[in-house]
């Protein structure tokens, strides 16, 4: 469903990604994983194009972006066009305020795909169901947990029926005691065979969930494979060290 081909993302003269190679299939899960610092959200970015990419790929069905020298800015509409097929969740959630849950989740829907109000409010009450938030639909974002934002943010990304869902580290910013909730969605969204890359922290829920997981570690990636592979057998020092200091943190 998306390939990324040699990308190269820097911020001045700082490299960020030098050189990322990614597949992620239809209906699988990729789990990106590695220290803080590594490229990790930068590469989600780059794939919804909230970041340009300096050179390389991003090719998801029959949209090619081939960023370099000759590289064209697309149109405001080709980019909304590719964006409404990858749905992106954020750490920090980005609700709008004054707008209840329910007009949060039908905002996208109604203003970027024209579907009338009526079956937005029907798409919407049933993707918060599916989060366990059906009967907060009429509540303000100051009126909910940080689990209950997250999980209307994931519902908003839904409301868009994307092909792929994008997850950028969103237990990070929760108390530990709500963690489980969010995960509990992701692993529900997973069996149901929503496509998904996600940049966790979670090591066991990755190791789970993840059908490939990518190690990533100064602006590479520096081992990919199965949970399996990258969790049991990790072949690269890096990645040894990482999983390493992570199950001493936890032991």
């Amino acid at each position: 469903m998306i390939e990324i081909s040699d990308l190269h993302k820097s911020f001045g003269s700082f490299e960020v990604l030098k050189g990322v190679n990614l597949q992620v299939e239809k209906s699988s899960v990729v789990a990106l994983i590695g220290p803080s610092g590594s490229g990790k959200s930068t590469l989600l970015r780059c794939l919804n194009l909230l970041e340009e990419p300096n050179s390389g790929v991003v090719k998801m069905g029959d949209s090619v972006f081939k960023y370099g020298s000759d590289w064209r800015r697309p149109s405001d509409r080709a980019i909304s066009a590719f964006r409404a097929r990858t749905g992106m969740v954020f750490q920090h959630f980005n609700l709008f305020p004054h707008m209840t849950v329910r007009q949060n989740v039908i905002e996208g829907p109604v203003t970027v795909k024209k579907m009338p109000k009526k079956e937005a409010i029907e798409l919407a009450l049933h993707l918060l169901g599916q989060v366990g938030l059906a009967e907060r639909a009429g509540s303000y974002p100051s009126e909910l947990s940080g689990g209950q934002k997250q999980r209307v943010a994931i519902a908003r990304a839904l409301a868009m029926e994307p092909e792929i869902l994008l997850l950028d580290e969103v237990t990070s910013a929760l108390d530990p005691e709500l963690v489980g909730e969010v995960l509990d969605v992701i692993r529900a969204l997973a069996d149901k065979g929503m496509t998904m890359a996600l940049v966790t922290h979670e090591m066991s829920f990755a190791k789970e969930v993840a059908d490939k997981v990518y190690f990533m570690s100064d602006g590479v990636v520096a081992e990919h494979g199965t949970p399996q592979e990258v969790f049991d057998n990790p072949q690269n020092p890096r990645t040894q060290a990482f999983l390493s200091r992570f199950k001493l943190a936890n032991s």
